[in-house]
């Protein structure tokens, strides 16, 4: 079984420094956060803490661009996330 996420993945993901935000609760809660890459599919965030992080968010970027989006991978500091 293969565990590199590379090969699942449905297209490429540019590296990027973007910041942005996470943002639930009926966008009443958000944690500031730094994309750090793209794709047209997903995007991989890193927070403070995802401590909290709900399955489902949205992702509002400082260009104005928001993406909803479904938690696909999490660990102490960093988010995949697949665009629905």
């Amino acid at each position: 079984m293969c565990n590199d996420t590379k090969d699942r993945r449905e297209s490429v993901r540019r590296k990027t420094l973007k910041a942005g935000k996470i943002v639930f609760n009926g966008r009443k809660s958000a944690f500031d956060c730094t994309v750090r890459n793209m794709s047209e599919t997903g995007a991989k965030v890193v927070l403070l803490s995802t401590l909290g992080v709900p399955e489902m968010v949205d992702l509002d970027l400082e260009d104005g661009a928001t993406y909803s989006c479904r938690v696909a991978r999490q660990t102490l500091t960093e988010l995949g996330l697949e665009f629905l």
